[in-house]
């Protein structure tokens, strides 16, 4: 690796660790008072552990799967330290994201589509972070070489529009809009349209956040979906669920109401730095079975990242 690697890849780690601050110092803290006292894991340890999993927003049903893991591990080997325990968790938090599809990404890297461009179709409810992960999206792929369009196609809300200019400009990326009240599907296919004429590598969708338990919304994006079709058969090529990692377990009710609704494939996780809540990481993942692809640690443009299991639990455990 170059030197300038190395340094974005220090960079990029200290923006993790701060990010994962308050998520690492409410777990440890947690942790080490489930097993004061202890010189083994024994079941009464693992009962605080468990508490402390579902405290931490990881999950009942996570939880019971790493307890149940750890147990295992504990009936074979006999004789398991609490000082062992810490490594243990860590080893089968790693392979549980690593069953659940979330992969090693390092860059914002795009598949090769043979001169078309990579559609992603946002969506999320109002208030998640939605608008601000499309600009620092687009920072970061233009960073990387990419060209990309964005399209204003929440037109439910006239802020969102307005929003998302200014997302546009501060990446210096070009955007398409149809102001508020326009139709949304008309403003994808005009966005779609703009991306294959100008060969533009990524084309990224905003759409309406409305509630999550709405009809009529998730119609309007079974629409869009529709629209984009009609030019590239395939797109949207990745549905990205944004969510809120502070809201915790109401993240993942969102999650549920969504996979639903729609194709989601792919997952951001906004806002861990101003939450202890980061465990919620692990739930989500566990539960649907949906790749983590970005997640966000701060406000400034690079603090959008692309998601890496490994780098996030040496973060996470101090490492």
């Amino acid at each position: 690796m170059s030197w300038l690697g190395k340094l974005f890849s220090k960079e990029k780690k200290e923006s993790l660790d701060q990010g994962l601050a308050k998520t690492k110092d409410s777990f440890f803290t947690k942790i080490t008072k489930a097993v004061v006292g202890k010189s083994k894991v024994d079941d009464e340890v693992l009962d605080n552990l468990e508490e402390v999993l579902i405290t931490s927003d990881v999950g009942v049903e996570t939880t019971l799967k790493i307890i149940k893991r750890i147990e295992e591990r504990v009936a074979r080997d006999k004789y398991v330290g609490t000082d062992q325990l810490n490594g243990i968790l860590k080893e089968e938090i790693v392979t549980l994201l690593k069953e659940n599809n979330s992969q090693d990404q390092t860059e914002f890297s795009l598949p090769n589509l043979n001169g078309r461009p990579y559609v992603i179709m946002v969506v999320g409810v109002n208030g998640v972070g939605k608008t601000t992960t499309i600009g620092k999206l687009a920072h970061q792929f233009k960073k990387a070489g990419k060209s990309v369009v964005i399209g204003a196609a929440d037109t439910f809300r006239a802020a969102a529009v307005d929003q998302l200019i200014v997302w546009a400009k501060r990446a210096d990326v070009p955007i398409v809009s149809q102001g508020m009240g326009a139709d949304p599907a008309s403003v994808a296919f005009d966005t779609l349209s703009s991306g294959v004429a100008s060969k533009a590598d990524v084309v990224i969708i905003d759409t309406a956040g409305r509630l999550h338990n709405k009809v009529g919304l998730m119609n309007e994006l079974s629409k869009v979906s529709r629209v984009m079709k009609k030019l590239i058969p395939e797109a949207p090529h990745e549905v990205l669920l944004v969510l809120d990692a502070s809201t915790g377990q109401n993240a993942i009710e969102q999650a549920k109401q969504f996979t639903l609704a729609t194709d989601v494939n792919a997952l951001a996780l906004t806002k861990l730095d101003g939450t202890a809540k980061g465990g919620v990481v692990i739930g989500i993942s566990d539960q649907f079975k949906i790749p983590v692809k970005y997640i966000g640690v701060g406000e400034k443009m690079e603090d959008l990242q692309v998601f890496n299991r490994i780098e996030f639990v040496d973060s996470l455990f101090g490492n």
